[in-house]
């Protein structure tokens, strides 16, 4: 596992999603080698498709961007030591006029 607390740069998510994929970030750094992303983002997409229902994504690198759309108060931004995480439950229909769905969201780790 990565040593270091994790800092999350941007979110919407509620505490305890927050808290959810934070435990699980750390979950999947003691199970997988730090330089395993995918096996890293398949294992917390996965827990929160069981948990919240399907349609999470899961980016995890050193260097990335990302410019996405997805569903208001699923989103959530962070990094444990030099790890960058990105979860959010994607959305199809970013010009809708309903509260579901939020502005996009631009990371780079």
């Amino acid at each position: 596992m990565l040593e270091g607390k994790a800092v999350i740069g941007e979110t919407d998510m509620l505490q305890t999603m927050q808290q959810d994929a934070l435990g699980l970030a750390a979950k999947a750094l003691d199970i997988f080698d730090v330089t395993e992303a995918t096996e890293i983002a398949r294992f917390i997409k996965k827990e929160f498709d069981t948990t919240y229902g399907p349609g999470w994504q899961c980016i995890v690198g050193t260097d990335f961007g990302s410019f996405v759309t997805h569903c208001s108060g699923c989103f959530i931004y962070f990094c444990v030591g030099s790890l960058a995480i990105l979860l959010f439950k994607g959305s199809a229909a970013p010009e809708a006029e309903t509260n579901q769905f939020a502005a996009l969201e631009a990371v780079k780790a």
